[in-house]
């Protein structure tokens, strides 16, 4: 008698009189099987809790589970495991997700005290630190290449083809919190056709105000600026804090900037045409002392502290870093996410920041870049700097000199990739000779 069962290339059963509970039986097998070989190892067959208990591999048979590459001594992932304990807890506390969802953390820590200590703040599951073979081939198995890193795996994909079905899952928590679950490719598709739809239909109105606020704090009594005010102007969103070091830096240049554009419509036509430009300062601050210290600091409006369309601004714009200077059009549809780089680059002359400003920006850009020497030394490095675009060499960059993103032309070290903005170079009047 045939006891196994037939399967074509699509996984259907091609019948040979076995029962559907032998079906069962065996896509279970199956199943303990694949997450066996991910999860144990010959002499282990068990996880740690935080509190150092076993759990047996097993018990995550037939469950979601997130594999949790990260560290106790890399801020960045003790960041973003705050976020990840608070998304787990709401799931593992409904009815409906509780059981069906698990994280295992795969440590990078330096010695097994920072591992406790960094596990003990988890309410998940952990490789043991001591079993580096496994966390070794977890790493190379879906090539992590930094920290923090969630991937999550599907039942099928340990099952059937042992893929991930999702390596970006740290990406995917910042934006779409307890919404992405079950983190299916069918889910994320719906979110990112959602958010499509909110870009395509959002206003200053929607953006900006809630059943219980309809204006924006200013600096002047009456202090309470009506969000409509703003309909039909240009508007910055900055998206800062006063414990941020880069935004502390970036801001007095942006008021400058700021003034500047503000100054250019007064001599212009630009006002007399309705046109206007103004800005909203987004607080990421961690207590209203220090917000109202650093909005005091700034020529524009705000949002009140801790208002609830922060987070959703924020998520909105899948704001990933501060400082972040977002610009939106007099149809309040975006114009772009990347003001603050915009800035820096062209300073006052980026106003309004459309594509069509920075085409002719770019043009002119490149005209001056003919009279620029081929080659220059620069006083802050030792070798010689060639000038290069992104036709040639270069791209996006973080200039050495200023610390501010770059684009375009650009001086560079060939021999160690040293990178600076023509405007930060200072000329050097003749080679150094050794």
């Amino acid at each position: 008698m045939v006891k196994e069962m037939m399967v074509n290339s699509h996984g259907q059963s091609l019948s040979n009189g076995t029962g559907a509970g032998a079906v069962g039986a065996e896509a279970e097998r199956v199943s303990s099987s694949r997450i066996s070989s991910l999860l144990a190892s010959p002499d282990r067959d068990y996880l740690l809790s935080p509190t150092g208990n076993q759990v047996k591999v097993s018990d995550l048979d037939g469950k979601i589970i997130g594999l949790y590459f990260s560290a106790n001594w890399y801020p960045p992932c003790w960041n973003f495991n705050q976020v990840l304990v608070g998304i787990y807890n709401q799931l593992k506390n409904s009815s409906t997700t509780g059981s069906s969802f698990e994280i295992v953390y795969i440590s990078s820590d330096e010695d097994s005290y920072a591992f406790y200590s960094y596990h003990a703040c988890m309410p998940w599951l952990a490789i043991p630190f001591s079993d580096l073979e496994t966390k070794k081939a977890l790493n190379c198995k879906f090539e992590v290449e930094g920290i923090p890193s969630l991937v999550i795996l599907q039942p099928g994909d340990y099952k059937d083809g042992d893929e991930a079905t999702l390596r970006d899952g740290v990406e995917i928590i910042y934006r779409y919190g307890v919404q992405a679950f079950p983190f299916t490719k069918q889910r994320l598709e719906q979110l990112e056709k959602e958010d499509k739809e909110k870009h395509e239909n959002q206003s200053l109105t929607s953006l900006l105000t809630n059943h219980d606020r309809h204006y924006l704090l200013g600096h002047r009594t009456p202090n309470q600026v009506p969000v409509a005010s703003l309909i039909g102007k240009t508007v910055g969103l900055y998206f800062s804090a006063q414990w941020c070091i880069p935004c502390v830096n970036f801001t007095p240049r942006l008021v400058s900037i700021y003034n500047k554009i503000k100054e250019q419509m007064l001599v212009g036509d630009q006002q007399q045409d309705g046109e206007d430009f103004k800005m909203v300062f987004v607080s990421s601050d961690r207590d209203r002392t220090s917000f109202e210290a650093y909005f005091s600091t700034m020529p524009w409006l705000a949002l009140p502290f801790d208002d609830p369309n922060i987070k959703e601004l924020v998520k909105h714009f899948d704001v990933k870093g501060i400082p972040c200077l977002v610009i939106l059009g007099p149809d309040g549809k975006t114009v772009t996410r990347q003001g603050r780089n915009l800035i820096n680059l062209y300073k006052e002359n980026a106003y309004p920041f459309t594509d069509a400003k920075l085409e002719l920006l770019e043009k002119k850009m490149d005209e001056e870049a003919k009279s620029l020497p081929r080659s220059v030394y620069h006083g802050g490095h030792k070798h010689e700097l060639n000038l290069v675009s992104e036709g040639n060499g270069g791209g996006p960059f973080i200039c050495c000199d200023c610390d501010e993103q770059g684009c375009g032309w650009a001086y560079q070290c060939l021999e160690c990739g040293y990178e600076v903005h023509p405007k930060c170079v200072e000329a050097a009047t003749a080679a150094v000779s050794t």
